[in-house]
């Protein structure tokens, strides 16, 4: 039976990637002087905390250890100045979330980013209110592609593996959600999460619950 549905936030309840993806390549070209292109974006960063990428870029040979902190930095207020200026409420999502909840379902989210952004995103989409737990990689050891926020989410409602799934977007996200042993809803953008989509998904996995 199910139970529990937990979402990854960019890319699933917010369309966000873009945004990140902007903040960081604005920040590295005004300290560094140079922008990661979309494909290496894709292949080697998308999905990964912004802390993790700067350490990957220092192995590289992109920037130094000593620019890490100020790029950060920057790239979070950017991010903060992203999300005042194009943020926008998502009816649709809150319409989602409440029809899981009221089929007895527990709705949870896991994300890569920090607490303070995320909760700016998920509070500006409109459906903070409706998740009942946030996990963000400042409550985790090990972030995506590590399964730990996604088991920690399990745990502390006390969800079996087989009573929950994970909705994931991007490739280092569905590693970490399908290392957790939990089906996995794969999809490309936020526009595919939907009522409909998520209705089918659990009757073709969970034959007890979506009616």
């Amino acid at each position: 039976m199910l139970k529990m549905v937990i979402f990854d936030m960019d890319g699933v309840l917010v369309d966000a990637c873009e945004w990140h993806k902007d903040a960081l390549n604005d920040s590295l070209e005004e300290i560094a002087g140079f922008s990661l292109s979309e494909e290496e974006h894709i292949e080697h960063f998308n999905g990964l905390p912004t802390r993790v990428k700067l350490k990957k870029m220092v192995e590289l040979g992109y920037i130094s250890e000593e620019q890490i902190e100020t790029i950060y930095t920057l790239k979070q207020d950017k991010t903060k100045d992203a999300i005042i200026k194009k943020g926008y409420r998502a009816p649709e999502k809150g319409d989602l979330l409440r029809w899981l909840k009221g089929h007895g379902i527990i709705v949870s989210c896991f994300t890569n980013s920090i607490r303070e952004t995320a909760m700016m995103m998920l509070e500006t989409t409109g459906v903070a209110s409706e998740l009942e737990m946030v996990v963000t990689n400042q409550e985790v050891k090990n972030s995506k592609p590590h399964p730990e926020g996604y088991l920690k989410l399990l745990s502390h409602f006390g969800v079996d593996i087989s009573e929950a799934f994970i909705i994931e977007d991007s490739p280092k996200g569905i590693q970490a959600a399908r290392a957790t042993g939990c089906k996995v809803m794969e999809v490309g953008n936020p526009t595919e999460v939907t009522i409909e989509t998520v209705k089918e998904f659990i009757s073709e996995n969970f034959n007890s619950h979506g009616g």
